[in-house]
C-alpha cells in the first residue's frame, strides 16, 4: 500500500533545496510517495504551513533550515522561529532542523526550545546521511548527527551542572563580548554578571582567572 508524505522543505539555497530533493526521491522506500513543496524565506513557508492546516491536509515532515532572512513583517527571525510555530500549527508533523552553527549553546537551545525529531549540521551531512536520517525520523525518531550527539555526550557525561543564563554568559564570551557589555544582553546587573562569571570559574577549576582559559575549558566540555 503506498504512504503518500507530504513534506516542506525551507532553505533560501535552491542549489541546497535540489540536493535534498533528489536524495529523499531517489532513496525512498517503494512504498513511499513523496508530495515535496519548497519554501526559500519565512514569508512562504509561513503560507504554505498555513495553507495545508486550512486545507487540511498538513506535512508531515518539515525541513527547516536555521539561518533564513528574516519575515517581512519582523515576526520570524529565523528558522528557530517558523519551527516554534510549526510545532503550534502542525503538532504531529516532525521537525527535521538543518544547520551550519554547531555551537554547543545553539544546540543546546534548539534542543530545549523545539525538541526536533531530527537535527543535522550541514557540514556532517551526506546524502546517505540525510536518507537514514528521513526514514529514521518517520518510523524511530529522533535522529541527530555525529556533532549534534557528541555536544549532547560531552554535557551529559560532565558533573558540571550550569543553569541558562551561565550557558548565554559562556556564549557571549565566545562571541567576543566585553563583560561590561553582557549586563544589557542578559537584563541583570554588572555585579551579578561578576558573581556568575566568579562561579563559573571555580566550577571549571580556572587558576588563573583569564576569560579566555574558561573558555578553553567550557569548550573541552562541550559547553561553548
Amino acid at each position: 500500500m503506498t504512504e503518500k508524505i507530504r513534506i516542506l522543505m525551507i532553505d533560501d539555497h535552491p542549489m541546497i533545496i535540489e540536493g535534498y530533493q533528489n536524495t529523499l526521491q531517489f532513496t525512498k522506500a517503494e512504498h513511499q510517495e513523496l508530495h515535496i513543496d519548497i519554501a526559500n524565506n519565512c514569508d512562504e513557508a509561513i503560507k504554505y504551513m498555513d495553507t495545508s492546516v486550512s486545507r487540511t491536509i498538513p506535512y508531515d515532515v518539515l525541513f527547516v533550515d536555521i539561518s533564513l532572512p528574516p519575515s517581512s513583517d519582523g515576526s520570524m527571525n529565523s528558522g528557530e522561529d517558523l519551527a516554534e510555530y510549526a510545532r503550534k500549527v502542525l503538532p504531529r508533523a516532525k521537525i527535521v532542523i538543518l544547520t551550519m552553527f554547531n555551537e554547543a549553546f545553539r544546540i543546546h537551545n534548539i534542543i530545549k526550545t523545539i525538541d526536533p525529531e531530527g537535527f543535522l549540521i550541514k557540514s556532517d551531512l551526506t546524502s546517505s546521511e540525510l536518507a537514514s536520517a528521513f526514514q529514521a525520523v518517520l518510523y524511530n525518531p529522533p535522529f541527530y548527527s555525529g556533532t549534534v550527539n557528541s555536544h549532547i555526550r560531552k554535557t551529559i557525561t560532565s558533573d558540571i551542572v550550569i543553569d541558562e543564563k551561565n550557558r548565554k554568559i559562556l556564549h557571549l564570551l565566545s562571541q567576543g563580548i566585553k563583560t561590561k557589555n553582557l549586563a544589557s544582553h542578559l537584563d541583570i546587573s554588572l555585579s551579578a554578571v561578576e558573581k556568575r562569571k566568579k562561579q563559573l570559574k571555580e566550577l571549571f577549576c580556572v587558576d588563573d582567572g583569564q576569560d579566555e582559559t574558561l573558555l578553553s575549558e567550557a569548550r573541552k566540555q562541550g559547553f561553548v
